[in-house]
């Protein structure tokens, strides 16, 4: 046996000696850290027009948004940002999910997409002005300026077909 494998095989023997906590501590030291979050791309149902949102500390807009909270399920957290950001309530179970559900970033962030429809026309979009200060309605031919984490997600499903925009 090489020296490599011996050191290997002598590393993996002493993992699996050590008390299991201290195996967990371990693994979670040197695993890659990653934060959830949960995004809602909402469409409305009598048009081609998406929900899209303005942070003032970003340069363009971006779709509701946000980190899960502990234990939550990723389509609870999708539904519960959308209504803390717009005011708009959609029932998680009428979310579905994206194909693929999980969209994973260069820094360090994986989210869970989920898609619903309501009719804009019915529904008054409440803002905070703190976190959000504006919402609207946008015809995917006519998109404004997004954020790259938004655009890199509307080409994942193929939503950025739009004339004027790469």
């Amino acid at each position: 046996m090489n020296l490599t494998r011996r050191v290997r095989a002598y590393a993996y023997q002493t993992f699996y000696r050590m008390p299991s906590p201290l195996r967990r501590a371990a693994v979670r030291l040197v695993a890659p850290k990653y934060l959830v979050g949960a995004v809602a791309l909402i469409r409305d149902t009598e048009s081609d027009r998406l929900l899209l949102l303005r942070q003032p500390s970003k340069k363009g807009w971006s779709l509701p948004a946000g980190l899960l909270k502990r234990h939550e399920a990723p389509h609870v957290g999708a539904a519960r940002e959308l209504f803390e950001e717009t005011g708009v309530r959609v029932a998680p179970e009428a979310l579905t999910p994206g194909t693929p559900n999980a969209i994973i970033h260069t820094v360090g962030v994986v989210d869970t997409v989920w898609f619903g429809m309501v009719n804009a026309s019915d529904t008054e979009l409440h803002i905070d002005g703190g976190e959000i200060v504006a919402a609207d309605w946008f015809s995917l031919s006519d998109l404004p300026r997004l954020t790259s984490n938004t655009t890199h997600l509307l080409k994942h499903y193929d939503l950025t077909q739009w004339p004027g925009h790469p």
